[in-house]
């Protein structure tokens, strides 16, 4: 694993850091390859029960290293389209991942950083964050899933706009159009993420998957098809163990103690 991505686990939650803060995150080679492995590797781990992805220092992440790819100019088209493909693997690993996916992003959000806060489940963000597309202010287009996720969240025109002009965008823009879930005072905002982290963690794992798989698919699922998927996975989780606490401490009248079984 690259010392530029670093994974802690803790009581069911799994934390990816960002760790160039540097050079604000911005993405190089390396750092993309161990961003891969590590949302591979907590894709696969059924002890982790939810994801943290988050960026050490003054950023989430701001996007890829333009030094690097001026450096590499002479290796033009291949070089870019490996590392893409890498950045692609991590991001269907967090859409595939069967646990909750959370954000936690901060200072500059840009490229690369807003493609992988779209893959997450839920975006929590510190007050100031600002988001920027930027692919069009070094003459490429959007990579990361950019181009699916974005009109999907704001809409295709608002999503156009953001990605022709690459301005930067508040967080609480972005909030009112639904791609932002909560901004939180930047003093409180690590311990906000840890907490619904772990909140998420303590859940019925096996409901959240089935949740997040259907809201992947109804992105294509004809609606009677979909009705049918519902009623599958609504068998398939009446039958763990989580369910049976959680029909039964509503009756009792208590908190369920959920173990993602």
């Amino acid at each position: 694993m690259s010392e530029s991505v670093l994974i802690a686990r803790a009581e069911g939650v799994a934390t990816i850091t960002l760790n160039r803060p540097q050079v604000l995150n911005a993405l190089d080679a390396a750092m993309i390859v161990g961003l891969r492995e590590a949302c591979e590797r907590v894709e696969r781990d059924d002890a982790v029960r939810a994801v943290l992805l988050r960026g050490a220092g003054p950023a989430f992440l701001a996007g890829g290293d333009v030094a690097a790819l001026h450096a590499g100019l002479q290796q033009m088209p291949g070089m870019v389209v490996e590392l893409a493909d890498e950045l692609h693997r991590a991001v269907l690993a967090l859409r595939r991942a069967p646990k909750p996916v959370v954000a936690a992003v901060h200072g500059a959000v840009a490229g690369a950083g807003v493609s992988l806060a779209l893959a997450s489940d839920i975006v929590i963000a510190a007050v100031g964050t600002q988001f920027t597309l930027a692919y069009s202010r070094i003459a490429t287009s959007p990579d990361g899933g950019a181009t699916w996720f974005l009109p999907r969240a704001v809409g295709y025109q608002k999503a156009l706009e953001l990605m022709l002009l690459s301005e930067p965008v508040d967080a609480d823009v972005l909030r009112a159009l639904g791609m932002v879930s909560r901004i939180v005072d930047a003093a409180g905002f690590e311990a906000e993420a840890q907490r619904l982290a772990a909140r998420l963690a303590a859940g019925p794992t096996r409901a959240y998957a089935a949740t997040k798989a259907l809201a992947n698919r109804g992105y294509q699922n004809p609606l009677a098809v979909h009705l049918d998927e519902e009623a599958q996975a609504f068998g398939r989780c009446a039958v763990t163990r989580d369910f049976a606490e959680g029909v039964t401490a509503f009756v009792e009248k208590r908190k369920p103690g959920f173990k993602g079984q």
